[in-house]
């Protein structure tokens, strides 16, 4: 009977995923092996798209924040902090970079949208538009991905630079296949139907911690 309950228990997890409400994922410190493994619910070629995350660090250097890699592309989607105040967005390795306000000693909620038809990529941070440049205009982002936050991928889901690690707190991340308004993004960002912190498919390293949130 035991057996049965955690049988039911796994099935349930893996179908639903589990929900991340209140809690957040702690990177200690620096380290090529500290990282998170975030897992689709659905694997699709993307055409458009919107990522969210709140994220808090206090380092100066470069790191990354969310890598999404494929097999032939280690950069297909990647949302990277240069230093404080700057971001830089990449879609098949073509990078732009956007400037916002610094906010030192205090969290961030980044939203990253982006239209293949346009090409038109903008990124929102503390729910005020930064920039809107031109990327990759008629690509889509390939399906089967290995996503990962914490690090940058050099490889297909490996090859992590200790120089890039992020050390700090990274939670509600959400993915989703269409471009939100910034009503939208208020309403629902962390419904996204690829990731949903709601209901999260993930496998953590050993040196990533859950903690319970405590930033607004």
């Amino acid at each position: 009977m035991q057996k049965l309950l955690l049988d039911v228990l796994f099935l349930t997890i893996l179908s639903g995923g589990v929900t991340l409400s209140g809690k957040l994922f702690t990177f200690r410190q620096e380290s090529d092996t500290a990282y998170v493994s975030l897992i689709p619910r659905v694997k699709k070629p993307l055409q458009n798209f919107t990522l969210c995350l709140k994220a808090f660090t206090d380092i100066i250097r470069p790191y990354s924040l969310f890598c999404y890699s494929i097999q032939s592309q280690a950069n297909e989607l990647l949302l990277f902090g240069n230093k404080m105040g700057e971001y830089g967005l990449s879609i098949e390795n073509v990078d732009t970079t956007f400037k916002a306000p610094e906010s030192p000693y205090a969290p961030i909620h980044i939203c990253a949208n982006w239209e293949s038809a346009s090409r038109i990529a903008e990124l929102w941070v503390n729910g005020k538009p930064v920039g809107r440049e031109g990327l990759k205009k008629g690509y889509s982002v390939g399906a089967e991905a290995k996503i990962i936050l914490g690090q940058e991928q050099d490889s297909f889901g490996r090859k992590f630079d200790i120089k890039q690690s992020l050390i700090g707190e990274i939670w509600n991340v959400s993915l989703g296949d269409r471009m939100l308004s910034l009503k939208e993004m208020g309403a629902s960002c962390y419904n996204g139907k690829l990731l949903n912190w709601q209901a999260l498919h993930y496998e953590d390293s050993r040196y990533v911690v859950i903690k319970r949130q405590v930033w607004v």
